[in-house]
């Protein structure tokens, strides 16, 4: 998200996103390479170079950016892309479950834009009576409704940060 709010055409270093973020560079380090193999992310190397989204911050879901910085998302093994068939999936009573699990959250993140979270208030939650962003209510403990990500107590940075 750093990239997609402080876009002007140019290229930004890491070292700025890192700071920004409060995010370790080498953990973005070890991340550019399969954003930019995906097609997310566009960089020049040297003085004035960085990165910088190849797209408009519409066209990225989160689904997306987390299933090229995270690799397979599915809960368990047999739901994973290429597994085999299981052998014990006919008589699985959680099989439907998780199946169920993985439909719902690939469908949510799916459904969130960079643009999405752009448009959000800093800290990134509502208060109750206040509008979520639309098809995006979700509570939360405190009885807040938040979006993804946004859980600033948790501490947790994740790829849609930096783009």
């Amino acid at each position: 998200m750093d990239l997609a709010e402080h876009r002007n055409g140019g290229y930004i270093p890491m070292k700025e996103v890192a700071a920004r973020q409060d995010i370790s560079l080498k953990y973005i380090e070890k991340l550019m390479p399969a954003l930019k193999a995906a097609g997310f992310i566009e960089s020049v190397h040297g003085i004035g170079g960085g990165y910088r989204l190849a797209r408009e911050p519409e066209t990225y879901t989160l689904w997306d950016i987390l299933l090229r910085s995270e690799g397979d998302l599915a809960p368990v093994s047999c739901l994973k892309d290429g597994a085999g068939a299981c052998a014990r999936a006919a008589d699985c009573r959680t099989l439907p479950v998780w199946e169920g699990y993985y439909r719902v959250t690939r469908e949510y993140f799916s459904g969130v834009t960079l643009a999405d979270l752009m448009s959000l208030p800093q800290g990134g939650t509502t208060t109750s009576s206040e509008p979520a962003p639309p098809g995006r209510d979700c509570p939360s403990p405190a009885g807040r409704r938040s979006f993804p990500g946004s859980d600033k107590k948790s501490g947790c940075k994740t790829a849609g940060s930096l783009l």
